[in-house]
């Protein structure tokens, strides 16, 4: 298998195991763990628990490290949240409700062989993974390892995604690109956020998502309805190209049979929460 080949690999065993992971953003567990500790519902929750890893940092780090959120959204939120509930506590909550939605959204595959089996290939991919220039990887790299597989598979899952998203900022950051515009850019390739659910879950107003829009127009990244131009789309393949080729070395160090492998059991889980109702149309125009 070519270096090409090993990045779409790469891509594709992110894609198949994603939403092991990110279905707790959507689950009621989390804001019932999270609000037991001593958060506020709704962002609060979801910016302290993604954070906390990092210990009580302020809005800025958050901001730099998520990206693509209004800065004006974090700061409503980050640093209070570190005066109601500790990172620890925030930390443990987040485990516990990972592991109660899993087993709700799996039902009886969550203690299957195949999640085990998927946690020790998962497990094993993190060995691959570098902590240089991957803050928030790096800070969830550092947290214990659960002992339930359900739960080293979630932990896994999260340390692949984070080492992903790091290096995607990092390729977004190299092509000039920042926070609002990356998010204006994916929407408009139509996978991901609906433009609605976008705005409304990063945190952006009409007017901001607006004036962006009306500035990749005029760079010739946008045309007039909004969609992307042949030169947008070759910046979101280069920006997507070079983030792939950033995440390979995990999949290199599981290789190519083994992570084919986690592929497969991967999709078949993350087919099981979606079918679950893990995700709300809303968002994402299901």
């Amino acid at each position: 298998m070519d270096h090409g080949q090993f990045a779409e690999l790469a891509a594709a065993a992110h894609r198949a195991t994603d939403s092991l992971h990110a279905m707790l953003y959507f689950a009621p567990e989390a804001e019932e763990e999270l609000t037991a500790a001593g958060l506020r519902p709704g962002r609060m929750s979801y910016f302290a628990s993604r954070a906390a890893a990092m210990g009580p940092v302020g809005p800025g780090v958050v901001t730099a490290t998520f990206y693509n959120f209004n800065p004006e959204l974090v700061a409503r939120h980050i640093p209070r949240a570190w005066s109601l509930a500790s990172p620890d506590s925030i930390l443990e909550a987040r485990f516990r409700a990972a592991g109660t939605a899993l087993q709700r959204l799996l039902g009886d595959a969550a203690s299957g062989a195949e999640v085990a089996e998927a946690a020790e290939l998962a497990r094993e991919a993190t060995r691959g993974c570098v902590p240089e220039g991957r803050p928030l990887y790096a800070a969830h790299a550092e947290l214990d390892w659960p002992e339930e597989p359900l739960l080293v598979l979630w932990h896994a899952i999260t340390l692949l995604r984070e080492f992903r998203g790091d290096g995607h900022i990092a390729a977004l950051v190299s092509a000039g690109v920042d926070g609002l515009t990356a998010l204006v850019t994916h929407t408009a390739t139509g996978r991901g956020f609906t433009e609605s659910g976008a705005q409304a879950s990063r945190g952006w107003t009409v007017e901001q998502w607006t004036a962006a829009v009306r500035s990749l127009q005029d760079r010739g990244l946008l045309d007039a309805d909004g969609a992307l131009t042949s030169e947008g789309q070759a910046l979101r393949e280069r920006v997507e190209a070079a983030t792939n080729e950033a995440a390979t070395g995990p999949w290199r160090h599981l290789g190519v049979e083994r992570t084919q492998r986690l592929r497969e059991i991967g999709k078949d889980l993350s087919k099981r929460v979606v079918a679950a109702g893990a995700f709300p149309a809303e968002l994402f125009g299901r």
